[in-house]
C-alpha cells in the first residue's frame, strides 16, 4: 500500500499540516503556503530471489497498525518503537552508516528470517533514503549486481528510493 498525502507548510508561521485531514494551521492570506506531496509506504517488496520484505515509512499518526504485524522489524530511525520484536541500525538521515559490517550482518539476519518464512519489515521515516538504500543492499545480497541495485530498487519499490550520491556509493561498494 502506498498512500499519498498533501502537506502544506507556512514558513511565516513555521506551521505544517496535512491538507484535507488537519485543520489549516495558518489562515493568513498574506502568507505564502507551499504544498508537498508525501507518500507513505507499507508494502511488500519481493527480492530478486523471491524473498519478501515489507518496506515501511513512519506514520506518526498511526505507526503500528497492521493487518498482520511482522514477526520482526529492522528500523533505521530511533523513532520506531513498535510492540513487536525489532532492532535498530544507527543510520543518519540522508547519510550512510559509519560502519558497514554491522549493517551487512543485520541485513543478512533479516534476509535469513524472511527466507525461513517470517514476516519481516524494514523502515526509516520517509521510506526513501535509508529504507531504499537498505532495500538496494538487500537486493545485492539476493543476487543483483551492486552497480544495478539502485536502479532495481527504484523500479521494484519506489522511484524516490536512495536519495543521495553517498547512499548510491554505499550500495555500489557493499561487501556482501
Amino acid at each position: 500500500m502506498t498512500e499519498t498525502r498533501t502537506l502544506v507548510a507556512c514558513a511565516d508561521c513555521a506551521a505544517l499540516w496535512t491538507l484535507d485531514i488537519d485543520p489549516a494551521a495558518c489562515a493568513d492570506p498574506a502568507h505564502e503556503h507551499q504544498r508537498f506531496e508525501l507518500h507513505r509506504h507499507l508494502e511488500v517488496v519481493m527480492m530478486p530471489d523471491g524473498t519478501e520484505v515489507i518496506a515501511a515509512s513512519f506514520d506518526a499518526a498511526d505507526p503500528y497498525t497492521r493487518d498482520r504485524p511482522p514477526a520482526f522489524g529492522l528500523y533505521l530511525d530511533p523513532q520506531w518503537q513498535p510492540p513487536w520484536p525489532h532492532d535498530h541500525i544507527d543510520w543518519p538521515d540522508f547519510g550512510v552508516p559509519d560502519d558497514e559490517a554491522p549493517v551487512v550482518a543485520a541485513l543478512h539476519a533479516l534476509l535469513d528470517r524472511a527466507r525461513r518464512g517470517e514476516v519481516v519489515e524494514i523502515g526509516c521515516l520517509g521510506g526513501h533514503g535509508r529504507t531504499g538504500t537498505a532495500l538496494a543492499c538487500l537486493a545485492t545480497l539476493s543476487g543483483v549486481a551492486a552497480d544495478e541495485a539502485v536502479a532495481w530498487v527504484r523500479s521494484a519499490y519506489c522511484g524516490d528510493a536512495v536519495e543521495t550520491a553517498e547512499q548510491e556509493a554505499f550500495v555500489a561498494h557493499l561487501e556482501p
